[in-house]
Protein backbone atom coordinates (compact mmCIF):
# COMPACT_ATOMS: atom_id res chain seq x y z
CA UNK A 1 0.00 0.00 0.00
CA UNK A 2 1.28 3.43 -0.95
CA UNK A 3 0.58 6.50 1.20
CA UNK A 4 1.47 10.17 1.32
CA UNK A 5 2.88 11.53 4.58
CA UNK A 6 2.61 15.27 5.21
CA UNK A 7 4.53 16.50 8.26
CA UNK A 8 5.38 19.77 9.95
CA UNK A 9 6.60 21.24 13.22
CA UNK A 10 7.19 24.61 14.76
CA UNK A 11 8.39 26.54 17.78
CA UNK A 12 7.22 29.83 19.29
CA UNK A 13 10.60 31.47 19.74
CA UNK A 14 13.04 28.90 18.33
CA UNK A 15 13.68 27.63 20.94
CA UNK A 16 10.28 28.01 22.57
CA UNK A 17 7.02 26.11 23.11
CA UNK A 18 6.95 23.62 20.24
CA UNK A 19 4.68 21.10 18.60
CA UNK A 20 4.44 18.80 15.60
CA UNK A 21 1.74 17.56 13.23
CA UNK A 22 1.51 14.77 10.65
CA UNK A 23 -1.14 13.51 8.25
CA UNK A 24 -1.23 10.21 6.34
CA UNK A 25 -3.31 10.06 3.14
CA UNK A 26 -4.11 7.30 0.68
CA UNK A 27 -3.63 7.57 -3.09
CA UNK A 28 -6.96 9.41 -3.47
CA UNK A 29 -6.05 12.03 -0.86
CA UNK A 30 -8.37 10.68 1.85
CA UNK A 31 -7.00 11.16 5.36
CA UNK A 32 -6.14 7.84 7.01
CA UNK A 33 -4.44 9.09 10.18
CA UNK A 34 -3.49 12.26 12.05
CA UNK A 35 -0.81 12.72 14.68
CA UNK A 36 0.16 15.77 16.70
CA UNK A 37 1.83 16.51 20.00
CA UNK A 38 3.42 19.15 22.21
CA UNK A 39 7.18 19.00 22.76
CA UNK A 40 7.81 21.52 25.51
CA UNK A 41 10.60 24.02 24.81
CA UNK A 42 12.72 23.15 21.78
CA UNK A 43 13.61 24.32 18.25
CA UNK A 44 11.80 24.39 14.90
CA UNK A 45 14.11 21.73 13.47
CA UNK A 46 13.51 19.31 16.34
CA UNK A 47 9.75 19.83 15.95
CA UNK A 48 9.92 19.21 12.19
CA UNK A 49 11.83 15.97 12.65
CA UNK A 50 9.33 14.94 15.34
CA UNK A 51 6.51 15.46 12.85
CA UNK A 52 8.30 13.30 10.29
CA UNK A 53 8.85 10.52 12.84
CA UNK A 54 5.21 10.58 13.92
CA UNK A 55 4.03 10.47 10.31
CA UNK A 56 6.28 7.56 9.36
CA UNK A 57 5.26 5.64 12.45
CA UNK A 58 1.56 6.17 11.66
CA UNK A 59 2.09 5.03 8.07
CA UNK A 60 3.71 1.79 9.24
CA UNK A 61 0.90 1.18 11.73
CA UNK A 62 -1.52 1.39 8.80
CA UNK A 63 0.44 -1.26 6.94
CA UNK A 64 1.91 0.98 4.23
CA UNK A 65 4.97 -0.32 2.39
CA UNK A 66 5.54 2.72 0.16
CA UNK A 67 5.54 6.34 1.30
CA UNK A 68 5.92 9.74 -0.32
CA UNK A 69 6.92 12.29 2.33
CA UNK A 70 6.00 15.93 1.73
CA UNK A 71 7.30 18.69 4.00
CA UNK A 72 7.84 22.43 3.83
CA UNK A 73 11.12 22.02 5.74
CA UNK A 74 13.91 22.22 3.18
CA UNK A 75 16.40 21.18 5.86
CA UNK A 76 14.66 17.92 6.77
CA UNK A 77 13.90 17.00 3.16
CA UNK A 78 17.50 17.57 2.02
CA UNK A 79 19.03 15.81 5.04
CA UNK A 80 16.75 12.78 4.77
CA UNK A 81 17.45 12.62 1.02
CA UNK A 82 21.18 12.50 1.81
CA UNK A 83 22.06 15.70 -0.01
CA UNK A 84 22.84 17.77 3.09
CA UNK A 85 24.96 16.81 6.06
CA UNK A 86 23.51 16.88 9.57
CA UNK A 87 25.83 19.27 11.33
CA UNK A 88 23.83 19.90 14.51
CA UNK A 89 24.53 17.06 16.98
CA UNK A 90 21.11 17.52 18.59
CA UNK A 91 19.36 16.50 15.35
CA UNK A 92 21.38 13.36 14.66
CA UNK A 93 19.44 11.04 17.03
CA UNK A 94 16.15 12.22 15.51
CA UNK A 95 17.44 11.76 11.97
CA UNK A 96 18.65 8.27 12.86
CA UNK A 97 15.24 7.42 14.30
CA UNK A 98 13.57 8.68 11.10
CA UNK A 99 15.97 6.67 8.92
CA UNK A 100 15.28 3.54 10.93
CA UNK A 101 11.54 3.96 10.32
CA UNK A 102 12.14 4.80 6.66
CA UNK A 103 14.11 1.58 6.26
CA UNK A 104 10.99 -0.45 6.96
CA UNK A 105 9.38 0.78 3.71
CA UNK A 106 10.13 -0.89 0.39
CA UNK A 107 10.14 2.54 -1.25
CA UNK A 108 10.22 6.05 0.21
CA UNK A 109 10.74 9.51 -1.29
CA UNK A 110 11.00 13.04 0.09
CA UNK A 111 9.82 16.24 -1.57
CA UNK A 112 9.64 19.87 -0.51
CA UNK A 113 6.28 21.63 -0.81
CA UNK A 114 5.29 25.26 -0.08
CA UNK A 115 3.74 25.86 3.34
CA UNK A 116 0.47 26.67 1.58
CA UNK A 117 0.27 23.02 0.48
CA UNK A 118 1.03 21.72 3.95
CA UNK A 119 -1.85 23.40 5.77
CA UNK A 120 -3.27 20.30 7.46
CA UNK A 121 -0.04 19.26 9.19
CA UNK A 122 0.76 22.90 9.96
CA UNK A 123 -2.64 23.33 11.64
CA UNK A 124 -2.08 20.27 13.82
CA UNK A 125 1.36 21.52 14.86
CA UNK A 126 -0.06 24.94 15.75
CA UNK A 127 -2.85 23.40 17.81
CA UNK A 128 -0.19 21.60 19.83
CA UNK A 129 1.86 24.79 20.22
CA UNK A 130 -1.21 26.78 21.26
CA UNK A 131 -1.65 24.68 24.38
CA UNK A 132 -4.45 22.35 23.31
CA UNK A 133 -2.17 19.61 24.62
CA UNK A 134 -0.32 19.67 27.91
CA UNK A 135 3.36 19.88 26.94
CA UNK A 136 5.91 17.79 28.80
CA UNK A 137 9.02 19.49 30.10
CA UNK A 138 11.37 18.51 27.25
CA UNK A 139 14.66 20.35 27.01
CA UNK A 140 16.18 21.49 23.73
CA UNK A 141 18.52 18.67 22.64
CA UNK A 142 21.12 21.30 21.72
CA UNK A 143 21.59 21.92 25.43
CA UNK A 144 22.57 18.26 25.95
CA UNK A 145 24.52 17.63 22.77
CA UNK A 146 27.19 15.68 24.62
CA UNK A 147 24.64 13.12 25.81
CA UNK A 148 24.51 9.77 24.00
CA UNK A 149 20.78 9.42 24.64
CA UNK A 150 18.18 10.42 22.07
CA UNK A 151 15.59 13.02 23.04
CA UNK A 152 12.43 11.58 24.61
CA UNK A 153 9.80 10.33 22.16
CA UNK A 154 7.26 13.09 21.46
CA UNK A 155 3.95 12.74 23.22
CA UNK A 156 1.06 11.91 20.89
CA UNK A 157 -2.49 13.17 21.26
CA UNK A 158 -4.35 11.30 23.95
CA UNK A 159 -7.90 11.67 25.19
CA UNK A 160 -7.98 10.37 28.74
CA UNK A 161 -11.50 11.64 29.49
CA UNK A 162 -14.42 12.85 27.40
CA UNK A 163 -15.01 16.58 26.89
CA UNK A 164 -17.37 18.15 29.40
CA UNK A 165 -19.56 19.88 26.80
CA UNK A 166 -21.35 18.87 23.60
CA UNK A 167 -23.08 15.68 22.58
CA UNK A 168 -21.01 12.71 21.41
CA UNK A 169 -21.80 10.24 18.69
CA UNK A 170 -22.93 7.20 20.66
CA UNK A 171 -22.32 3.88 18.92
CA UNK A 172 -23.84 0.71 20.34
CA UNK A 173 -21.64 -1.81 18.56
CA UNK A 174 -23.22 -5.23 18.19
CA UNK A 175 -21.88 -8.50 16.84
CA UNK A 176 -24.54 -10.39 14.86
CA UNK A 177 -26.35 -13.30 16.45
CA UNK A 178 -25.38 -16.94 16.19
CA UNK A 179 -25.23 -18.77 12.83
CA UNK A 180 -24.62 -22.46 12.06
CA UNK A 181 -20.95 -21.58 11.39
CA UNK A 182 -20.69 -19.72 14.70
CA UNK A 183 -21.95 -22.75 16.63
CA UNK A 184 -19.43 -24.99 14.85
CA UNK A 185 -16.58 -22.47 15.29
CA UNK A 186 -15.86 -22.22 11.57
CA UNK A 187 -14.13 -19.34 9.80
CA UNK A 188 -17.04 -17.23 8.63
CA UNK A 189 -16.03 -14.31 6.42
CA UNK A 190 -17.80 -13.39 3.19
CA UNK A 191 -20.02 -16.47 3.16
CA UNK A 192 -23.59 -15.17 3.40
CA UNK A 193 -24.78 -17.39 6.23
CA UNK A 194 -28.15 -16.50 7.86
CA UNK A 195 -28.90 -16.54 11.56
CA UNK A 196 -29.92 -19.73 13.29
CA UNK A 197 -33.09 -19.85 15.41
CA UNK A 198 -30.91 -19.20 18.46
CA UNK A 199 -29.35 -16.26 16.61
CA UNK A 200 -32.74 -14.63 15.99
CA UNK A 201 -33.53 -14.90 19.71
CA UNK A 202 -30.15 -13.38 20.60
CA UNK A 203 -30.73 -10.53 18.13
CA UNK A 204 -34.09 -9.67 19.74
CA UNK A 205 -32.55 -9.57 23.21
CA UNK A 206 -29.57 -7.54 22.03
CA UNK A 207 -31.81 -4.99 20.30
CA UNK A 208 -33.83 -4.53 23.49
CA UNK A 209 -30.64 -3.96 25.51
CA UNK A 210 -29.27 -1.57 22.90
CA UNK A 211 -32.39 0.58 23.23
CA UNK A 212 -31.71 0.87 26.95
CA UNK A 213 -28.17 2.12 26.26
CA UNK A 214 -29.30 4.40 23.43
CA UNK A 215 -33.03 5.21 23.75
CA UNK A 216 -32.97 7.73 20.89
CA UNK A 217 -31.54 5.57 18.12
CA UNK A 218 -31.42 7.44 14.82
CA UNK A 219 -30.31 4.51 12.66
CA UNK A 220 -28.95 0.97 12.62
CA UNK A 221 -25.78 0.68 10.57
CA UNK A 222 -25.26 -2.83 9.20
CA UNK A 223 -22.81 -4.94 7.27
CA UNK A 224 -24.38 -6.08 3.98
CA UNK A 225 -24.34 -9.78 4.94
CA UNK A 226 -27.55 -11.62 5.93
CA UNK A 227 -26.52 -12.44 9.47
CA UNK A 228 -26.06 -8.74 10.23
CA UNK A 229 -29.12 -7.53 8.30
CA UNK A 230 -31.28 -10.07 10.12
CA UNK A 231 -29.83 -8.88 13.43
CA UNK A 232 -30.46 -5.25 12.45
CA UNK A 233 -34.08 -6.10 11.58
CA UNK A 234 -34.68 -6.92 15.25
CA UNK A 235 -34.60 -3.16 15.94
CA UNK A 236 -38.01 -2.83 14.29
CA UNK A 237 -38.86 0.60 12.88
CA UNK A 238 -35.39 2.11 13.22
CA UNK A 239 -34.00 2.85 9.71
CA UNK A 240 -31.27 0.46 8.52
CA UNK A 241 -28.25 1.90 6.68
CA UNK A 242 -25.98 -0.62 4.91
CA UNK A 243 -22.26 0.10 5.26
CA UNK A 244 -20.18 -2.12 2.95
CA UNK A 245 -16.92 -1.31 4.75
CA UNK A 246 -18.21 -3.09 7.87
CA UNK A 247 -18.29 -6.50 6.14
CA UNK A 248 -16.29 -9.31 7.76
CA UNK A 249 -12.69 -10.10 6.83
CA UNK A 250 -12.30 -12.20 3.67
CA UNK A 251 -10.77 -15.46 4.93
CA UNK A 252 -10.13 -16.74 1.39
CA UNK A 253 -9.40 -20.45 1.24
CA UNK A 254 -10.15 -20.84 4.94
CA UNK A 255 -13.82 -19.91 4.58
CA UNK A 256 -16.05 -22.51 6.22
CA UNK A 257 -13.18 -24.46 7.76
CA UNK A 258 -12.65 -25.02 11.48
CA UNK A 259 -9.48 -23.87 13.23
CA UNK A 260 -8.32 -27.49 13.41
CA UNK A 261 -8.90 -28.01 9.67
CA UNK A 262 -6.94 -24.89 8.82
CA UNK A 263 -4.18 -25.99 11.18
CA UNK A 264 -3.96 -29.34 9.44
CA UNK A 265 -3.90 -27.95 5.89
CA UNK A 266 -2.31 -24.50 6.25
CA UNK A 267 -0.08 -24.65 9.34
CA UNK A 268 2.71 -22.43 7.97
CA UNK A 269 0.30 -19.90 6.48
CA UNK A 270 -1.69 -19.76 9.71
CA UNK A 271 1.46 -19.16 11.77
CA UNK A 272 2.40 -16.22 9.56
CA UNK A 273 -1.14 -14.86 9.77
CA UNK A 274 -1.16 -15.06 13.56
CA UNK A 275 2.25 -13.37 13.73
CA UNK A 276 1.38 -10.27 11.69
CA UNK A 277 -1.71 -8.22 10.91
CA UNK A 278 -0.16 -7.48 7.50
CA UNK A 279 -0.48 -11.13 6.40
CA UNK A 280 -3.67 -12.37 4.72
CA UNK A 281 -5.03 -15.93 4.54
CA UNK A 282 -4.46 -17.49 1.10
CA UNK A 283 -6.76 -15.64 -1.30
CA UNK A 284 -8.09 -13.45 1.51
CA UNK A 285 -7.66 -10.14 3.29
CA UNK A 286 -5.25 -9.02 6.02
CA UNK A 287 -6.37 -7.39 9.25
CA UNK A 288 -4.54 -4.24 8.18
CA UNK A 289 -6.66 -4.09 5.03
CA UNK A 290 -9.80 -4.54 7.11
CA UNK A 291 -8.62 -1.79 9.47
CA UNK A 292 -8.35 0.66 6.57
CA UNK A 293 -11.97 0.24 5.56
CA UNK A 294 -13.26 0.15 9.14
CA UNK A 295 -11.60 3.52 9.75
CA UNK A 296 -13.22 4.86 6.59
CA UNK A 297 -16.60 3.67 7.82
CA UNK A 298 -16.15 5.18 11.28
CA UNK A 299 -15.15 8.53 9.80
CA UNK A 300 -18.25 8.54 7.60
CA UNK A 301 -20.47 7.69 10.57
CA UNK A 302 -18.90 10.45 12.64
CA UNK A 303 -19.65 12.93 9.87
CA UNK A 304 -23.17 11.70 9.06
CA UNK A 305 -24.40 11.10 12.61
CA UNK A 306 -22.47 13.57 14.78
CA UNK A 307 -24.19 14.01 18.14
CA UNK A 308 -26.66 11.17 17.50
CA UNK A 309 -27.18 7.65 18.82
CA UNK A 310 -26.75 4.74 16.41
CA UNK A 311 -26.41 0.98 16.54
CA UNK A 312 -23.63 -0.65 14.50
CA UNK A 313 -24.13 -4.32 13.57
CA UNK A 314 -21.01 -6.02 12.27
CA UNK A 315 -18.64 -8.97 12.69
CA UNK A 316 -15.81 -10.06 14.96
CA UNK A 317 -12.90 -8.61 12.96
CA UNK A 318 -14.31 -5.14 12.19
CA UNK A 319 -15.57 -4.73 15.76
CA UNK A 320 -12.23 -5.78 17.27
CA UNK A 321 -10.44 -3.28 15.03
CA UNK A 322 -12.90 -0.52 15.89
CA UNK A 323 -12.40 -1.15 19.61
CA UNK A 324 -8.62 -1.43 19.23
CA UNK A 325 -8.50 2.03 17.64
CA UNK A 326 -10.92 3.50 20.20
CA UNK A 327 -8.75 2.20 23.05
CA UNK A 328 -5.46 3.15 21.31
CA UNK A 329 -4.39 -0.46 21.89
CA UNK A 330 -1.72 -2.53 20.15
CA UNK A 331 -2.32 -5.37 17.69
CA UNK A 332 -2.06 -7.93 20.50
CA UNK A 333 -5.47 -6.66 21.64
CA UNK A 334 -7.01 -8.34 18.58
CA UNK A 335 -5.92 -11.79 19.73
CA UNK A 336 -6.89 -11.35 23.39
CA UNK A 337 -10.41 -9.96 23.04
CA UNK A 338 -13.29 -12.41 22.74
CA UNK A 339 -16.59 -11.23 21.26
CA UNK A 340 -19.72 -13.30 21.82
CA UNK A 341 -22.52 -13.56 19.27
CA UNK A 342 -24.91 -10.67 20.02
CA UNK A 343 -22.45 -9.16 22.50
CA UNK A 344 -22.67 -5.37 22.90
CA UNK A 345 -19.99 -2.69 23.18
CA UNK A 346 -20.54 1.04 23.69
CA UNK A 347 -18.32 3.81 22.28
CA UNK A 348 -18.84 7.57 22.56
CA UNK A 349 -16.82 9.92 20.34
CA UNK A 350 -16.64 13.69 20.08
CA UNK A 351 -15.78 15.89 17.06
CA UNK A 352 -12.51 17.01 18.68
CA UNK A 353 -11.23 13.42 18.78
CA UNK A 354 -12.25 12.55 22.36
CA UNK A 355 -13.26 8.92 22.81
CA UNK A 356 -14.82 7.03 25.73
CA UNK A 357 -15.23 3.25 25.59
CA UNK A 358 -17.94 2.51 28.16
CA UNK A 359 -18.78 -1.16 27.54
CA UNK A 360 -16.97 -4.07 25.86
CA UNK A 361 -18.79 -7.32 24.94
CA UNK A 362 -21.68 -7.07 27.38
CA UNK A 363 -23.72 -10.31 27.36
CA UNK A 364 -25.98 -10.12 30.44
CA UNK A 365 -29.00 -9.67 28.15
CA UNK A 366 -28.39 -13.19 26.78
CA UNK A 367 -28.53 -14.96 30.13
Amino acid sequence: MRVVVEADGGSRGNPGPAGYGAVVRDATGEVLAERCGALGVTTNNVAEYSGLIAGLRAARELGADEAEVRMDSKLVVEQMSGRWQIKHPGLRPLAEQARSLAGSFSRISYSWIPREQNKHADRLANEAMDGKLDPPAVADPSATAASSEAPPRPAEVRSWSPPSTGSPLRMVVLRHGQTPYTAEKRYSGRGDIPLSDAGHEQAARAAARARQLAPDLAAVISSPLKRCLETAAAFGEVPIQVEDDLIECDFGEWEGLTYAEVRERYAAEQDRWLASTAVAPPGGESFQQVAMRVRRAVRRLQEQHAGRQIAVVSHVTPIKLLLRDALAASDSFLYRLYLDPAGLSLVDSWPDGGVAVRVVNETAHLA
